[in-house]
């Protein structure tokens, strides 16, 4: 079964001039009980900030915390002592547990950042706050599919406190396919350009979830992100 989250239907919050970000699921004062999350996924931002602006320092704890920036650079900083600047084709992962707090700027003065925070629920409360960082480049994900998380650290993946896994790819025209345990579901968000998820047509910002498939096929012109959720 398939169901398809348009991308022109998520919420919407444009903040100061330097925020245009767009909601899959429940976020902030965007509240939509029919889209508030899908298993353990709980928030898909699809945020673009202006050169200069960014996120003051903030809270999390309890949440599995997953940034990839599509284009531009975003510059990290967080109460572990972290500082860093996540560049295009790089994930970050944070563990927020117990608590912590960090900010997050476009240290541009030209070029605006496009980038996906993604939340997943942890599959414990309490956690030690963890931090990580890692390149996937294009030939990593090139007309494949490549493992960015996973709760075992796979194939040198980032390590999430989930029982999800999730995989990133670039095409070109190809096409890759996806084996769906039994019990198994799938959330495939289409990042960049357009891609046709087991027959479904969709262009950047759509989205869909999949239940009771044995596998997912996509093919298409973009980066894809997709989601393997118990």
């Amino acid at each position: 079964m398939l169901t398809i989250r348009k991308g022109t239907d998520r919420g919407v919050t444009r903040y100061g001039g330097w925020l245009d970000s767009r909601h899959t699921f429940s976020f902030g004062e965007y509240q939509d009980p029919k889209h508030h999350q899908f298993r353990a996924l709980r928030v898909i931002n699809d945020d673009r900030v202006a050169p200069g602006g960014g996120f003051p320092t903030h809270p999390h704890r309890d949440m599995e915390i997953l940034t990839c920036v599509l284009s531009g650079a975003l510059e990290h900083a967080d109460s572990m002592g972290n500082g860093e600047v996540i560049r295009a084709n790089e994930w970050q992962a944070m563990t927020a547990g117990t608590g912590l707090t960090h900010s997050e700027f476009n240290p541009s003065d030209e070029e605006p950042v496009h980038l996906l925070q993604i939340w997943l629920l942890p599959d414990r409360r309490g956690l030690k706050p963890e931090y990580q960082q890692k390149v996937f480049t294009d030939a990593d994900k090139s007309g494949k599919w490549a493992l960015v998380a996973s709760p075992d650290g796979a194939n040198g993946s980032l390590t999430i406190h989930q029982n999800a896994r999730v995989y990133q790819t670039k095409l070109r025209g190809e096409g890759v396919r996806h084996e769906l345990s039994t019990g198994r579901a799938a959330f495939v968000h289409v990042a960049t350009g357009t891609a046709t998820v087991n027959g479904a047509e969709l262009v950047a910002g759509d989205a869909v979830a999949i239940e009771n498939e044995r596998d997912v096929a996509v093919t298409g012109n973009g980066e894809v992100i997709l989601f393997d959720l118990s």
